[in-house]
Order: C-alpha cells, then sequence, then structure tokens
C-alpha cells in the first residue's frame, strides 16, 4: 500500500485477512477510526489504519479489551504494561486449569455422580483468596466470642490450604473434602463446642505446654496401639492397666489425683476433643499443602475413651 493510498473496508479486510464486520466494529469503537470517508459516505482507511489493524488484532489475540487498547492506542499506557498485566492474568488462568485438570482425573478416579462433579468444578474454580476466605469463615463461626488463648487460632489462621500450581489428584481429592467438610454444619457445631470447652478450661487456669501436650498424646498413642496390636479390648480385663497408667499419667501432667472424680473429669475432656473429623481436618489440610503424614492419634484416643468408659 502507497503511503497516499486510501482503501475501502472491503480492501482492507482482503489485505488483513479480517473480516468486514469486524474491521467495521473495531472502527466504531473508535480503535480504527477511517482516515476519510467517499462523498457517498463509505470508509476509507490509509497506511497508518493497516498498521494500527494489526495492533488491535494481536492484543485482542491476547485478550486485551477493546477499552484498554483505546488506552495504549492513545499512548495513555505502553504495550508493555498491558503485557505485564495479561500475562500475570494469564498466570492465574494456567493455575485455574491446572486445577480444573486435577478435579477431572479425580473425577474420571472416583466415578463422580453429577452432583459430587458440579461441587468439584465449583470449588475448583475457587480463587487462593477464596479457599482462605471459606476457611477463614468457618473458623470464625467456630471461634468467635471466644477466648482460647492467644495462639490457639492463629496457628489454625495461619495453616492455609495451599493448592500448587499442578495439584494432584490426591491434593484435588483433599481440597473437596475440606470444603465440604467446613461447610458442614453438624461439624462446625461440634468444633463451637469444642471451642467453648477449651475456652472454659483457659478462663479456670488451664494453659498446657504445647510440648507436653504432644509427649502425652504419643504416649496415649503408643501404649493403646501396643494394646490393639495385641487385641485387647478396652473393656477387657487386660484393658485395666493400660487405661490404668493412662489415666495416672494424665493426672501428673493436669496435676491432679487419679481417682474418680478426676477420671470422669478426663473422660469428659476426653470427649471433647475426640470427634475424629477434628483430626481429619489437619489431615486434609496437611495433604493439600504437601506436609510430611503424621501418625494418626483418633483409634489410640478412642480406645483409652471406651477404656475410661467401662472403668466408671
Amino acid at each position: 500500500m502507497d503511503d497516499d493510498t486510501l482503501r475501502t473496508i472491503g480492501e482492507l479486510a482482503r489485505l488483513t485477512g479480517l473480516s468486514v464486520k469486524t474491521i467495521r466494529f473495531w472502527s466504531d469503537a473508535g480503535v480504527v477510526p477511517p482516515t476519510d470517508r467517499t462523498p457517498a459516505g463509505y470508509r476509507l482507511y490509509d497506511r497508518d489504519a493497516l498498521a494500527r489493524l494489526d495492533l488491535v488484532r494481536t492484543l485482542r489475540d491476547l485478550g486485551v479489551d477493546l477499552a484498554t487498547i483505546q488506552r495504549v492506542l492513545e499512548r495513555e499506557i505502553t504495550v508493555a504494561e498491558v503485557a505485564a498485566v495479561h500475562a500475570e492474568a494469564l498466570d492465574v488462568q494456567i493455575r485455574t486449569l491446572r486445577l480444573r485438570r486435577a478435579v477431572l482425573r479425580a473425577v474420571a478416579r472416583r466415578g463422580s455422580t453429577p452432583e459430587e462433579l458440579e461441587l468439584m468444578h465449583k470449588l475448583a474454580r475457587l480463587s487462593d483468596q477464596e479457599r482462605r476466605s471459606l476457611i477463614n469463615d468457618f473458623i470464625d463461626e467456630a471461634f468467635e466470642g471466644l477466648d482460647v488463648g492467644p495462639d490457639f487460632v492463629a496457628k489454625m489462621r495461619a495453616a492455609m490450604p495451599e493448592l500448587p500450581e499442578d495439584p494432584t489428584p490426591e491434593q484435588a481429592d483433599a481440597w473437596v473434602e475440606l470444603a465440604e467438610l467446613v461447610q458442614d454444619g453438624d461439624f462446625r457445631a461440634g468444633i463451637r463446642r469444642a471451642a467453648a470447652y477449651q475456652a472454659r478450661e483457659y478462663a479456670e487456669g488451664v494453659q498446657l505446654d504445647p510440648g507436653a501436650s504432644q509427649e502425652m498424646a504419643e504416649l496415649v498413642r503408643e501404649r493403646a496401639e501396643a494394646a490393639l496390636a495385641a487385641g485387647v479390648l478396652p473393656g477387657s480385663a487386660a484393658a485395666v492397666p493400660v487405661v490404668g497408667q493412662l489415666a495416672g499419667a494424665f493426672a501428673e501432667f493436669f496435676q491432679r489425683t487419679d481417682d474418680p472424680e478426676f477420671r470422669a473429669w478426663l473422660l469428659d475432656r476426653l470427649e471433647h476433643g475426640n470427634d475424629p473429623r477434628y483430626e481429619r481436618y489437619w489431615q486434609l489440610i496437611g495433604v493439600i499443602n504437601g506436609w510430611p503424614a503424621a501418625p494418626s492419634l483418633g483409634p489410640a484416643f478412642a480406645w483409652l475413651v471406651a477404656g475410661l468408659h467401662t472403668a466408671a
């Protein structure tokens, strides 16, 4: 095209491969205005319009909207600035697509129902911030207005599900299960009851050292798992000395006397904190975040609770 040559919209379409309809739309939007018009009112375009069309087509192919393109053409923002923003947007889209791929693989493996597929698709579309909000809403409802100590809630808020850019099917499954769990009304109510119990203890001055608490948990797991492995039922005579040893260790831990009153108190305390779903919550967070799997404490504490019931 010579510098002074003006072309009709049809000629411009043939030169660029774009449709007349597209060029007319962009022209009406102001991003490729006509250079001139014929006496009959038909649009005419010069060489600059051809270059402008090439740039508009490139930016549209990258997903840039016409309003932003207009700002680029009017030199309000640079192409580099637009590219940086859209590169970041593409990163988000790529992460979303990878998560959807992981969800589809999980669906194929599990043979999910249409209802499960719809839920999994909905959860897969959540952003990182929306996933955090889902967990934070759960924590807010469970602990609102309750003083359980300065570190406990902070620890829960710090342990957010951080799905990797390309999650494994196991991580996708764990995220779906966690999202279902924290939205379950019964689970939320159970956590709220446990939090209220913990708040009462804290108000009464019961403050437990985390390290010592972990040692007690490990002792219960060790002794109860050994009893389970040996086939010792919690209500049997063989369980009595194991239950007694653990109750005595707890009495020493809480600086109390191992008597019927203490055992009733211990049983009540353990039952408030022994819902297996509480442990499952942390297990799912661990799977999503790729943390090393910790030994399960649920069966051991269930054995001890059953043993204390029998002893009572």
